[in-house]
């Protein structure tokens, strides 16, 4: 199992962004932590999830004050 956003998923043996695609994330709209690391956007495609993998996906939300 990977750990994503706190929650438990089985994600294993997929690539980061087939697990962000089919969950309807929007890569520029979003910062990846991989295992502890910041995760360029670059790398999505060519990093396989993994049993024991911690992922943390951040959205950027717009706003202000008005």
């Amino acid at each position: 199992m990977v750990q994503i956003n706190g929650e438990n998923v089985a994600a294993d043996g997929m690539t980061l962004s087939n697990y962000l695609a089919e969950n309807g994330y929007v890569l520029a709209q979003i910062a990846i932590e991989y295992n502890g690391v910041i995760l360029p956007k670059e790398n999505c495609a060519t990093t396989i999830l993994k049993d024991k993998d911690v992922v943390e996906i951040v959205s950027f939300v717009g706003g202000g004050c008005y």
